[in-house]
């Protein structure tokens, strides 16, 4: 039997350059010197989004491996050393734990993983995203993976056409919930349109069960309580032969959907996909951006990146982005730029309402 390839992408935000802005180069270069110096990797790739470091590891040790989730721990923490150094801003801010206690998951990082058995040729789609939460994903995964009107392959391509099934995650419960497409798509709708509450976890083709896709779902409020930063997740998209083309992959990211987090976690914005040299977010800390890097997967080795949102063909959707954050942004702290209420209750805005509670009164009727 093959040998079956893990592809693991952990992120932290662990100090930004300048602000929430960017990431400096020396924790990028601090990061390939420590996954160099480790036998556990076939290979690796280091990149930013915004003030992400973002990890792209392959090994042979399946998902959830202690060893690859700590050596990706150890560098994150080798990374807050430079960026405390460099006193850049919120050093180490996405390591919610003091000690590695066997996964990465639950300790503030961002993880999406997957094992596959290659094919003979393997691109894959790796997103990464800065100032928003894994809800971000819901809308293009539908549109990938379900959606003909994106998908053409779901009419004419044998192989897609019975459809996918999508594991949805209950976040705030820690439930998940099988739906399959075609057949559930207006049961999965109900959910998916709920997506800060919501999230696909992963999606699997329903002919033989092989995995399409798999996202990060962690979300940093609910693990340390109270808003400590953007949760700015990631995503694992497998194309081709059997599955949606590159090309109806990037499609779904074309509409710059409207997704929570912007400033503070705080307000809604659109989703630019931005090449990686533009992913360095500076108006109101935002909008939020996407960025895309293309590989071929050959024998656990990492061919690319391309940098798939390098493209003219996205000129549009940017200046779309912009006119559609000028519109948000003219409504200031109302919503619906501002998140609503309910949703605001793990920012840093009830600890501003705490000190009026005390002046309410009883009101009158009529």
């Amino acid at each position: 039997m093959p040998n079956k390839t893990t592809l693991s992408v952990i992120k932290a935000d662990i100090g930004g350059y300048v602000g929430h802005s960017a990431m400096h180069p020396d924790i990028i270069e601090n990061a390939k010197e420590s996954l160099a110096g480790s036998k556990l990797l076939i290979d690796f790739y280091v990149t930013s989004c915004g003030d992400d470091l973002e990890l792209i590891m392959t090994h042979n040790l399946g998902v959830d491996n202690e060893k690859v989730h700590k050596l990706a721990w150890e560098t994150f923490e080798k990374g807050t050393e430079v960026a405390k150094k460099l006193k850049l801003y919120g050093a180490g801010q996405d390591l919610l734990a003091d000690a590695f206690s066997g996964n990465v998951k639950g300790m503030g990082p961002g993880v999406a993983e997957m094992e596959i058995i290659e094919r003979t040729s393997e691109p894959i789609l790796i997103f990464m995203a800065d100032k928003t939460s894994p809800g971000a994903w819901n809308l293009p995964l539908y549109r990938i993976f379900a959606d003909p009107f994106n998908t053409a392959g779901l009419i004419i391509d044998p192989k897609l056409h019975d459809g996918f099934k999508f594991e949805v995650l209950n976040v705030y419960e820690n439930k998940s919930i099988t739906l399959s497409c075609p057949e559930e798509m207006y049961d999965l709708l109900v959910f998916l349109g709920a997506s800060n509450y919501y999230m696909i976890n992963r999606i699997f083709r329903k002919t033989d069960n092989e995995i399409a896709a798999a996202a990060s779902t962690q979300k940093l409020a609910l693990i340390a309580g109270e808003y400590v930063g953007k949760d700015d997740p990631v995503l694992i998209v497998r194309s081709q032969s059997g599955f949606p083309a590159v090309g109806e992959v990037l499609e779904a990211f074309a509409f710059p959907h409207i997704v929570a987090g912007w400033m503070r976690g705080s307000h809604q914005g659109p989703l630019m996909p931005t090449s990686i040299k533009q992913a360095t977010p500076t108006r109101f800390d935002g909008p939020p951006r996407v960025i895309c890097a293309g590989f071929q997967l050959c024998d656990g080795k990492l061919v690319g990146p391309r940098d798939m949102f390098d493209d003219v063909s996205f000129d549009e959707t940017r200046r779309q982005a912009n006119q559609i954050g000028d519109f948000l942004r003219r409504h200031g702290p109302f919503e619906p730029h501002r998140l609503p209420l309910s949703e605001m209750e793990y920012t840093t805005l009830p600890k501003v309402m705490e000190k009026l509670k005390g002046r309410f009164v009883e009101g009158k009727k009529g």
